[in-house]
């Protein structure tokens, strides 16, 4: 074994011993771009996604003896992070935002085509349900497999497969129906 791969294995080993703040900031410190990352990707808002990453440090440092595999270190953190994504999702779901429109607005309706269709796709996802919404940004926005996502939140492989089919059926149906109203309204 090479002296640089030993290192890489002595700095990995101390990096899932989450017993000390030293170690924990090592691993905080590898493993945190990656959870704002995806929290950013479910949220779709950078100032929840912080909150949320680091809701999430705080839960892995109050939780850290609850780590049972310390190679599994990355998956148990990312299963953090989606749990409190799932649950800032749902606090939206129970206080939701008003939304102006181009009705409330005097704009014209043709001036920014690109931000509605990420709106109507932003409002089309905010009407899955939060397991739904973090699926498809983990599957569409980090390009995880399906075996990958399951490990991550810890449930098996058909629930992750009938979650996505699910949330794909019903954000295609919300698109299609947001279209015909467009339509009816020209």
């Amino acid at each position: 074994m090479a002296a640089g791969e030993g290192a890489a294995l002595k700095l990995r080993a101390e990096v899932v011993d989450l017993t000390s703040v030293e170690t924990m900031e090592a691993f905080v410190t590898r493993v945190l771009p990656g959870a704002y990352r995806l929290a950013t990707i479910m949220l779709r808002d950078p100032v929840s996604a912080e909150d949320v990453a680091h809701d999430a440090v705080v839960a892995a440092w109050e939780h850290r003896s609850r780590l049972r595999d310390p190679d599994a270190a990355d998956a148990w953190f990312a299963r953090i992070v989606a749990n409190k994504c799932r649950d800032r999702l749902r606090d939206r779901s129970r206080h939701p935002v008003v939304e102006l429109t181009p009705e409330s607005v005097s704009i014209a309706p043709d001036s920014f085509r690109h931000l509605d269709d990420r709106d109507e796709l932003g409002r089309a996802i905010d009407a899955l349900t939060p397991d739904e919404q973090i699926v498809l940004g983990l599957r569409f926005g980090r390009d995880l497999q399906i075996a990958e996502i399951a490990r991550r939140l810890g449930q098996p492989e058909g629930t992750i497969k009938s979650r996505l089919h699910l949330a794909r059926m019903r954000l295609r149906a919300a698109l299609t129906a947001s279209r015909t109203r467009q339509e009816e309204h020209r």
